[in-house]
């Protein structure tokens, strides 16, 4: 029996513990989500180093699964547009079942391992794609299919599971394990294998897009300022890391469609927006480069 799927032994008496106990068990298992992907760390670093030529050769990251760990896919691809600039076409995400499987069950789609390649196939993945695969059980044949396409078509693959020896991680050309072991309520991988995901998925992308100049120290200088609260934070960033109050820097990020990097640029050399610009393009984009 996988690890994931195994009864814990450790709350056999779960529905007759009191609420604040039953609350505290739920919660403190999670804690073995984050000791998972710790553990996973490097493969996640070689991941990243090897996706970076990739993105820079103008791939895209592809996000297919199942179930939670498709829907956990589709939310780490729909966040790094607003956080990081990155164009929505270059961040997919394939999902058992279609778009309607994000907000209710298809039955039977995880199952289906031709449709898997035949989504891969229809969103022409090829060799500067990076693929990432995600499937708790490590065996689902939807996301296998996809992967083996993936592969066939020389993308590079990560494949995430969260059982040991899983097909979608020794498949993938970088498997990564997240060996969270039983859950709480037996089987129900929405909980710290589902956590131990969003942790990967989370530290993947955000440090990709650290290795792809979207990041000045720790600052979010490459997002979208797309509503109130994003124009007030580009304001405060811009602020922050030039030392100007916040009118000028106001000012500055309206000449240049509220991009930070561009505004932090022209302000710390006391240059126009148009060569902070250059200056930037110069760099590919890193601040830090371009201010040097």
């Amino acid at each position: 029996m996988l690890n994931t799927e195994t009864p814990s032994l450790a709350h056999t008496a779960l529905d007759q513990y009191p609420t604040t106990e039953l609350v505290n068990a739920l919660v403190d298992d999670q804690f073995h989500a984050v000791d998972a992907v710790r553990k996973a760390g490097p493969r996640i670093a070689a991941a990243v180093s090897a996706a970076v030529p990739r993105m820079e050769a103008g791939g895209r990251l592809v996000y297919v699964g199942a179930g939670t760990s498709g829907r956990l896919g589709v939310l780490d691809s729909v966040e790094l547009y607003p956080t990081f600039s990155w164009p929505a076409e270059r961040a997919l995400a394939l999902l058992a079942g279609g778009h309607g499987a994000m907000f209710a069950a298809v039955e039977g789609a995880e199952d289906d391992l031709e449709q898997g390649a035949a989504d891969i196939a229809g969103v022409n993945v090829g060799p500067n794609d990076v693929v990432l695969a995600l499937a708790a059980s490590g065996a689902t044949p939807y996301v296998l299919g996809a992967l083996r396409a993936a592969r066939a078509a020389g993308a590079l693959t990560v494949g995430f599971a969260n059982n040991p020896d899983a097909p979608v991680a020794t498949q993938a050309e970088i498997g990564i394990t997240l060996d969270t072991g039983a859950e709480v309520i037996s089987g129900s991988t929405r909980l710290k294998a589902g956590t131990s995901q969003k942790i990967a998925l989370n530290t993947f992308s955000s440090a990709l897009m650290v290795r792809l100049n979207k990041v000045y120290g720790n600052l979010m200088v490459d997002l979208k300022a797309t509503n109130a609260k994003l124009v007030r934070r580009a304001i405060r960033l811009t602020s922050f890391a030039t030392g100007a109050d916040e009118a000028a820097a106001q000012a500055v990020l309206e000449q240049c469609g509220f991009h930070v990097k561009t505004a932090i640029v022209a302000l710390s050399k006391q240059t126009s927006v148009e060569q902070a610009q250059a200056l930037l393009e110069a760099a590919h984009g890193s601040v830090r480069q371009a201010l040097a």
